[in-house]
């Protein structure tokens, strides 16, 4: 984390000198600092975000290329005036950690013609502007993609 911070430091300064360096690294310490005793961040969440890298990319790939694909049919449906048929949908993810489950509403909400209305633990209660959006939701890619999550 303290060298992402660093990173970040001399990218958004745009040049390099000795005097930005050591403040640098200075601030990154104490911000890195700072997040693990307060925030709770540790090694060990670092290290975990870094083994799932290649899921968390894949997880954006298809969360853009399914945004596309929701706002061109929910497009379509507006500029045909085919009349929404909205329904409500209640699911259990089945996923037991916190990040798992934020991550799939807010993909859901993300999406266009669904909202998540509520979301506590696995507890899911989705909105879906038509019938068939709510077909197999609970078993979308989005949660097949979040269950390779490695803990």
């Amino acid at each position: 984390m303290a060298i992402l911070i660093f990173l970040l430091w001399m990218i958004l300064n745009g040049r390099i000198t000795l005097e930005l360096v050591l403040f640098g690294i200075g601030i990154s310490v104490l911000v890195s600092l700072f997040a693990y005793r307060v925030i709770g961040y540790s090694v060990k969440s670092d290290l975990l975000i870094l083994r799932n890298l290649p899921v968390f990319f894949l997880y954006l790939v298809v969360l853009i290329w399914e945004i596309l694909k929701a706002a061109w049919i929910v497009m379509r449906m507006v500029y045909q005036a085919d009349e929404p048929d909205p329904v409500i949908v209640e699911f259990h993810s089945g996923f037991h950690t916190n990040l798992q489950n934020v991550l799939l509403a807010n993909s859901i909400t993300l999406t266009p013609g669904t909202i998540t209305v509520f979301q506590e633990d696995d507890h899911f209660v989705i909105h879906c502007l038509r019938r068939e959006y709510a077909d197999g939701i609970e078993h979308s890619v989005f949660a097949e993609i979040l269950s390779k999550i490695k803990f």
